[in-house]
């Protein structure tokens, strides 16, 4: 299996891979401000994972890609080479799609009180693929931003956990029975929702939704539009 992303959740997946047993081909991702690296799992840093899309072919032993805590956008390169890549979403689809911490700002505004961590097969849009399992979590009334990021990123490991051994018994598998289907709402949540973020700041919910407390060093962007 390789995997493409960053930081802690990308690197408590790949433990957790590995502590079922189960190859790690290749972990691929921007270089760490810190190294969270490991010696015995080859690393390839890149800003644009497509521009290293032989070598993915090339390192891969089953044809899957896990895809955490990944900014970086799958284009043809890579999904017309016959890899299967699955994300690990911060968010239900396909109502929140995007930045998860923008759509879970969002969510929080629009009085939400539950999200989800998804997972789905990638394909050429943004959060637009498959979905294969999806676990929901409470957002309590009272709760800050930061509190319920946590819990969030918490499921979408736990979703990890649950899906990786079904993966490896079948790199096909379709999916649960009971997993939500794609209707209802279709909301994508990018930098330009990110920008737009101060003109709620009238918002009775306004300062729970955006109390990042000791994850704001972890959100830069977010922390400076909120500024």
């Amino acid at each position: 299996m390789i995997f493409v992303g960053e930081g802690a959740l990308l690197w408590r997946a790949v433990q957790h891979t590995l502590d079922s047993d189960l190859p790690v081909d290749l972990v691929c991702g921007p270089p760490p401000a810190v190294n969270t690296t490991r010696p015995d799992v080859p690393f390839r840093a890149v800003a644009d994972v497509n521009s290293v899309a032989a070598e993915l072919v090339a390192a891969s032993t089953d044809g899957v890609v896990w895809s955490l805590n990944n900014r970086m956008i799958f284009r043809a390169p890579v999904l017309s080479r016959g890899l299967r890549v699955l994300n690990v979403h911060h968010g239900p689809l396909p109502a929140y799609r995007g930045l998860p911490e923008v759509a879970l700002v969002y969510a929080m505004l629009r009085g939400e009180r539950e999200f989800a961590a998804t997972l789905h097969q990638v394909d050429d849009g943004i959060d637009t693929g498959p979905i294969l399992a999806a676990d929901r979590f409470p957002i309590g009334p009272d709760e800050p931003f930061h509190m319920v990021l946590r819990r969030g990123l918490r499921v979408c490991h736990r979703l990890f956990e649950r899906c990786l051994p079904l993966v490896a018994a079948d790199p096909a598998w379709s999916g649960e029975p009971a997993r939500p289907g794609g209707a209802g709402a279709n909301g994508y949540f990018g930098r330009r929702e990110l920008a737009r973020l101060p003109d709620h700041r009238d918002h009775p919910e306004f300062s729970r939704a955006t109390n990042l407390g000791f994850l704001a060093d972890y959100l830069p962007e977010l922390a400076a539009v909120l500024e």
